[in-house]
């Protein structure tokens, strides 16, 4: 038995891994597309164009799907980026440390870049 040190993971981790994210990025293109809609069907509305004075409320609901839309479309994108990173095989390595990040924090957090410790000691 080796006493090496794991440095990447093999070809089928990260095949894994593609697939958990492949899903996830799905859902959140599907969820970031809904709140565009939604944003979409508030610009149209008449119910929400101004008529004198503005109450707040379409504004309010406005910035509040667009801050949504914005943190989705934020988390596509580091998906995306980790997509690129397994294609790299440089996927779960801890930019702090360079050492592995571990499974559990990658599947709970798939877009991860720093291992929990490294996270932690950022506080």
């Amino acid at each position: 038995m080796s006493d090496q040190v794991k440095t990447r993971y093999t070809d089928e981790e990260l095949d894994e891994f593609r697939q958990l994210i492949l899903k996830k990025l799905e859902r959140a293109k599907d969820e970031r597309d809904f709140y565009l809609g939604q944003l979409k069907d508030l610009n149209e509305s008449d119910a929400t164009k101004v008529k004198g004075i503005d109450d707040g409320t379409g504004t309010a609901e406005m910035e509040r799907l667009t801050t949504l839309a914005s943190r989705t479309d934020k988390y596509v994108k580091h998906l995306d980026n980790a997509l690129i990173r397994i294609e790299n095989k440089v996927y779960g390595v801890c930019r702090e440390t360079g050492n592995l990040i571990s499974k559990d924090r990658l599947k709970a957090v798939p877009h991860a870049t720093l291992s929990y410790d490294a996270k932690e000691n950022r506080r």
